[in-house]
């Protein structure tokens, strides 16, 4: 929320709306209805300030800039694009004519979370990025957009088989390059998954299901290919059975893998705790 005064007028409205939405609340300290619409509006808008920007005029001392706009009473809200009034609000406002009002002019709740992950991404905040697609898909769950990032948020937390299944129900109509790119990342993240070394491994395992280092070399090679949940499972059942001259080298593993997870990651909660009351 941005007080506006003749000094910062042209900066913060008139060349300010021709970035984003600019939408400006009059109001005076004698008219408490204004005085509630704007603090309203600041709540409302207080998690969208890359898509609007809310600016404030005190109509007792900032009569001019009223005068200029032909504001003759207050609560009186005009959003503004490109200089040019877009839409306005005159009068008392609820919280459901407010929302109406914002509705029509403010992206879907699924497209900020979307833009979020976007961005979550591109600086590899991974568990922002997976929290923020979450929930744009459990708000809208029939968006190609929205489906391809969270398949690419499978891909990077070793989810394949989810990665794989989403990627089944992308319409063919949606099918794009970044369709195709994620296609060929779930096709290299599955031979990974299974590469010979692995095989060969479970193989041996089958054969010596005791055989502690045969375990602990195949956790490394889960954790590698991004199989952390498996890797920890066989991880901590060797701690949980080991005794002392054997769950030294596998409690070290165990807290390299849940060290290389992202911070706030469920399955390192997941597995900490699990190790909490092992431990104590």
């Amino acid at each position: 929320m941005i007080a506006i005064t003749l000094d910062n007028f042209q900066h913060m409205v008139v060349e300010g709306s021709k970035n984003k939405l600019v939408l400006v609340s009059f109001w005076a300290e004698q008219v408490p209805e204004s005085v509630e619409l704007r603090d309203k509006l600041a709540v409302k808008l207080s998690k969208l300030s890359d898509h609007i920007t809310l600016a404030t005029v005190d109509c007792q001392s900032q009569g001019q800039i009223a005068q200029q706009f032909g504001i003759q009473g207050v609560p009186t809200v005009i959003l503004l694009k490109d200089a040019q009034p877009l839409d306005g609000l005159s009068g008392p406002q609820d919280d459901e004519s407010i929302a109406v009002f914002l509705d029509k002019h403010l992206p879907k709740p699924e497209e900020v979370l979307l833009e979020q992950a976007k961005a979550a991404l591109s600086n590899n905040q991974l568990p922002e990025a997976q929290s923020a697609i979450t929930q744009a898909y459990q708000v809208d769950n029939s968006r190609a957009d929205i489906k391809l990032v969270l398949i690419d948020v499978y891909l990077k937390t070793g989810k394949t088989s989810e990665a794989k299944a989403l990627l089944d129900t992308i319409m063919m109509v949606d099918q794009d390059g970044e369709y195709q790119a994620l296609v060929a990342k779930v096709e290299l993240a599955e031979k990974a998954e299974n590469s010979p070394e692995i095989k060969a491994l479970e193989a041996q395992l089958k054969t010596t299901p005791d055989d502690i280092n045969l375990s602990q070399q195949l956790a490394a090679q889960y954790s590698q290919v991004n199989r952390q949940e498996e890797a920890l499972t066989i991880l901590f059942r060797l701690v949980q059975a080991g005794d002392e001259s054997t769950k030294g080298k596998s409690k070290e593993l165990f807290l390299d893998v849940l060290k290389a997870l992202p911070d706030g990651d469920p399955l390192a909660a997941k597995f900490r705790r699990k190790l909490y009351t092992l431990l104590y």
